[in-house]
C-alpha cells in the first residue's frame, strides 16, 4: 500500500459518501416521504439534513485534499484529462452544494423551527433541484472516471 492508493481509498470513499446519499435521499427516501403530511415530512428533511450535511463537507475536504492531491503529485500538466474534467466538475458540485448550504438549508431550518411549512416547502423544493443536478453530475465523473469517455 502506498499514499496514492491511500488517496484514491480516501476520495472513492468520499464519492461514495456523497453522490451515494444524494441518489439515496433522491430516489429512495423523497419518494417514501411523500406519504407523510407537510409538517412531518419537513421534520423529517431537517433532520436527515442536519446529519447528512455535515457529513458532505467532510466529503468535500477529503476530495478535494485527494483530488488535488493527485494532481500535484503527477503534474497538472502530465493529469489525464479525465482528471481534469472531473476536477471541474466537482468545483461545480461544490459550488451548488455550498449554495445549498448557505440559502435553502437555512431557510428550511428556521421555517421548520418557526412551523412556516409553506416556506419550508420552499425550501426543500431549492434543495430537491439543487441535489437533482448535482446527483447527475456526480454521476456524470463517475462515468468519466470509469468509462473512458475523455480519453
Amino acid at each position: 500500500m502506498n499514499v496514492p492508493h491511500v488517496f484514491l481509498f480516501f476520495h472513492l470513499l468520499a464519492v461514495i459518501i456523497w453522490v451515494g446519499g444524494m441518489a439515496f435521499a433522491y430516489l429512495c427516501l423523497r419518494p417514501a416521504a411523500g406519504i407523510l403530511s407537510p409538517p412531518d415530512r419537513l421534520r423529517l428533511w431537517q433532520g436527515v439534513f442536519s446529519r447528512f450535511f455535515p457529513m458532505v463537507w467532510v466529503a468535500v475536504a477529503a476530495i478535494l485534499v485527494t483530488g488535488f492531491g493527485g494532481l500535484i503529485n503527477v503534474g497538472f500538466a502530465n493529469a489525464p484529462r479525465a482528471w481534469h474534467i472531473m476536477m471541474s466538475v466537482g468545483l461545480v458540485m461544490i459550488l451548488i452544494y455550498a449554495y445549498v448550504w448557505f440559502v435553502p438549508w437555512q431557510a428550511l431550518k428556521r421555517a421548520v423551527a418557526a412551523e412556516r411549512w409553506p416556506d419550508g416547502a420552499a425550501a426543500l423544493g431549492r434543495i430537491r433541484q439543487a441535489v437533482a443536478v448535482n446527483t447527475s453530475l456526480g454521476l456524470l465523473n463517475v462515468a468519466v472516471a470509469t468509462l473512458g469517455l475523455a480519453a
